[in-house]
């Protein structure tokens, strides 16, 4: 049997799907295969590492270099980048809009990073933004205009995650380091980016970006309630609490067709789960064997899952 029929013998009884096959089929023929995700991945950690290695550089050589050139030369990048995007970005739009090139998604997020850099260097050097809390909230409400105008997730994350450093930042800066505050600042935040999303898609702003809001939202929400499961006398309510979350996002996320959801469900419940049950066993064997068991069940059953929602789609 030759591996294309094997291929063909496995998509039949549906150990692979169909675009698995198609790819599959391609690469045994020697045809040409998309590799956009891979190619896309890499420039977005090839401008992570630019940013990173200029704010490297902007701290080891400040005194070399002085404040002027350092701010002329990020103010330039910046003018570059954005120019660039705004002579060639569509038209906007509410509804989800194309790039018109490969490259503007990049040229964007490189101006958006090293805008960042250069707010951050000048509260670095001269306290202009109450000592980053200030800069935080800034930079939120820039990106989160840029993610819109130009239509780009990438730069709604870094708005949503600026954001949530603001927060935590604002409340660090009145004293309060407890973990319950903390843990109802997130829970809060969690609330408004679900709610702040799930309004802009009934405008129908952007409803393609809901998802980047209930992904941010479900992840902050559930990592919450999952560092208090182990407070004493509220762990059990934090317990309660996030496997009903678990348990509406596995049932949401079937119903809708979001398999990240489910993901999100299943391990949030089985790592909230698994530490209540290690509490009462001391014998490291048992432990393992635990570990090995339950981790393998909670394996096959995101891969038997993630079969049935391909062979649905």
């Amino acid at each position: 049997m030759t591996t294309l029929e094997r291929l063909a013998e496995w998509k039949a009884v549906g150990t692979i799907t169909p675009s698995q096959h198609d790819t599959l089929t391609a690469l045994v023929r020697k045809q040409r295969v998309s590799v956009h995700l891979e190619l896309s991945v890499l420039w977005y950690l090839g401008v992570l590492s630019f940013v990173g290695g200029l704010g490297w550089t902007m701290r080891a050589y400040v005194a070399d270099l002085g404040d002027a050139a350092i701010l002329s030369l990020l103010t330039l990048m910046v003018a570059a980048c954005f120019c660039y995007c705004f002579a060639t970005v569509a038209p906007y739009a509410n509804r989800e809009v194309e790039s018109p090139n490969l490259s503007l998604d990049y040229v964007l997020y490189l101006g958006c990073l090293v805008l960042s850099a250069e707010i951050s260097y000048l509260e670095y050097r001269f306290h202009l933004f109450d000592h980053w809390h200030h800069h935080l909230l800034i930079v939120s409400v820039i990106f989160g205009a840029l993610a819109y105008r130009f239509d780009n997730r990438f730069v709604l994350s870094l708005a949503l995650s600026s954001l949530a450093g603001w927060l935590g930042l604002r409340i660090s800066g009145f004293d309060v380091v407890a973990a319950d505050p903390l843990r109802a600042t997130a829970l809060i935040y969690g609330g408004f980016v679900a709610g702040l999303g799930a309004w802009l898609h009934r405008q129908g702003i952007k409803p393609h970006f809901l998802d980047v809001y209930l992904h941010l939202s479900a992840n902050v929400v559930l990592a919450a309630l999952a560092s208090g499961i182990g407070e004493p006398g509220m762990g059990l309510a934090y317990l309660a609490a996030l496997l009903s979350l678990c348990a509406a996002a596995i049932l949401l996320g079937v119903r809708y067709r979001k398999f990240a959801f489910v993901t999100y469900g299943i391990l949030y419940a089985y790592g909230a789960i698994s530490y209540k049950v290690l509490v009462f066993i001391d014998d490291a064997f048992a432990i393992f064997w635990y570990g090995i068991i339950t981790g393998t069940l909670v394996l096959v059953a995101l891969v038997a899952l993630a079969r049935r929602f391909g062979r649905d789609e």
